[in-house]
């Protein structure tokens, strides 16, 4: 496998677990009725795993394993320099 998909399996794996840690904070809030530290761990760990996750995205973009684009690109040939005028 070559680093660009492992690169975007390993995004995707870290979603995942961000969104488990988002669910489980929820879970601990409902059951713990706001006692418990166990909310503030999950949002704890959630805030970690983010803030990796967008180093992840900076290296990513840096290395060229990701580029930005917009909703629909522009084509090709819109983006070719103008030619100067000799007047």
């Amino acid at each position: 496998m070559s680093a660009p998909i492992i690169f975007k399996i390993v995004v995707i794996a870290l979603l995942v677990v961000i969104l488990i840690s988002l669910a489980g904070g929820m879970v601990f809030l409902v059951r713990d009725k706001g006692q418990g530290d166990r909310a503030a761990k999950s949002l704890t760990l959630r805030i970690v795993l983010s803030i990796i996750l967008v180093i992840l995205l900076l290296a990513g973009y840096r290395a060229g394993w990701i580029r930005p684009h917009g909703m629909m690109p522009a084509p090709v040939e819109n983006i070719a320099p103008e030619k100067e005028n000799d007047t």
